[in-house]
């Protein structure tokens, strides 16, 4: 009985803080406003590695983007691929350069090697294996025209094909940008995507960039988002916008799903913002709980209705911050939301545990 109580208690903490997300991500006002002239300069910026099959569906995206070409650079920076990247499309302003390794982190290295040559203060990061709205710039350059600000995380989805694997992964992106866009609308946000990522050079310098956590292989986005709370809350805007929601690709075996989530979660114990490592907490509690109590349950130790109960608790507050979060991702209705459900504690305890003590391979790399 006592341990069905504490099993209780933590599924319960983790509901409240999912209800508070959900509650955030309400707060978060949809931004589609496209009157002003476009006058912003961008530079973005892709670091990429062994991406020949990728890159020139990200650049067919660029081309066909509703926005003046003259106000756009693009810095494609490569980490050591093994062939070499022929750039056809000369109506873009492209600029491939070699990455120059300093740290531990390759694609922190990546963007630091592009800051020497971009010419705008206005810097967008992405990935290799995306793909970007016509209307991304248009609506980035619309929000900062009407808004003080100097850092903006955007919202990222998959593509996905008719597969289980494909669909838990947009689950798990769902969940991840609906705590994303809920924190931010608690005032407490603690995470972003590099993929969709904007910020001003000048603002880079005055947080001093990677400064203090380029030891860790992965965290370009969120270590850096953090130290900008921390430091300029009111400079730092998530824009919620159909408009601005980049595509990619999601992976096609559980071995590589299994490591990049690793990788994403090796950062958590270096969260700078004590919200996000509480609730990195809560939510690993939650998940472990649901796991324990399966296996108190199989081994006799929990009647069959309090796990029931249990389930029903936690699936029905994930459930709504995950319809809602796909709902603004996609136009795609979610699918394989029950089985992805008693999955995802199983995949998700593993890989924290993982993260503590184990190595993961990245890019052919091993960290």
């Amino acid at each position: 009985m006592m341990i069905a109580i504490i099993l209780y208690i933590i599924i319960l903490v983790y509901c409240l803080a999912i209800i508070a997300l959900i509650y955030g991500f309400t707060k978060v006002n949809t931004f589609e406003y496209l009157g002003q002239k476009p006058k912003t300069k961008f530079s973005i910026v892709v670091p990429f590695r062994n991406e020949v099959d990728n890159l020139p569906i990200l650049l067919d995206s660029f081309s066909k983007l509703n926005y003046p070409m003259e106000l756009i650079e693009f810095i494609l920076v490569d980490d050591d691929s093994e062939e070499r990247l022929q750039v056809a499309d000369c109506r873009l302003q492209i600029s491939v350069v070699n990455n120059i390794r300093v740290s531990n982190s390759p694609k922190k290295d990546a963007i630091l090697t592009a800051m020497q040559t971009v010419k705008n203060d206005w810097i967008i990061t992405t990935d290799a294996d995306c793909v970007v709205n016509e209307n991304w710039l248009s609506v980035l350059d619309n929000y900062i025209q009407l808004h003080d600000v100097s850092m903006i995380p955007g919202a990222v989805t998959y593509e996905c094909e008719d597969s289980f694997l494909h669909h838990f992964q947009q689950l798990d992106l769902a969940s991840l940008q609906g705590a994303t866009i809920g924190s931010f609308g608690l005032r407490k946000g603690f995470m972003c995507n590099g993929a969709n990522f904007a910020y001003t050079k000048s603002f880079f310098q005055d947080l001093n960039g990677f400064e203090g956590n380029d030891r860790i292989a992965s965290g370009d986005d969120v270590f850096l988002l953090q130290k900008a709370i921390a430091s300029f809350p009111d400079k730092v805007h998530y824009l919620k916008s159909e408009n601005n929601i980049v595509i990619t690709k999601p992976l096609d075996d559980w071995k590589s799903l299994f490591y990049q989530r690793v990788r994403w979660a090796s950062k958590t114990t270096s969260y700078q913002s004590s919200f996000g490592k509480g609730l990195g907490l809560v939510v690993f509690g939650g998940n472990l709980a649901w796991v324990l109590g399966f296996g108190f349950w199989v081994l006799g130790y929990i009647p069959f209705p309090k796990i029931v109960f249990l389930s029903l608790l936690k699936f029905a507050v994930d459930a709504v911050l995950i319809y809602k979060a796909n709902s603004f991702l996609t136009k795609n209705r979610m699918r394989y939301l029950i089985m992805g459900s008693l999955l995802y504690p199983f995949f998700s305890v593993s890989v924290a545990l993982y993260s503590l003590f184990g190595k993961y391979e990245w890019k052919g790399r091993k960290f």
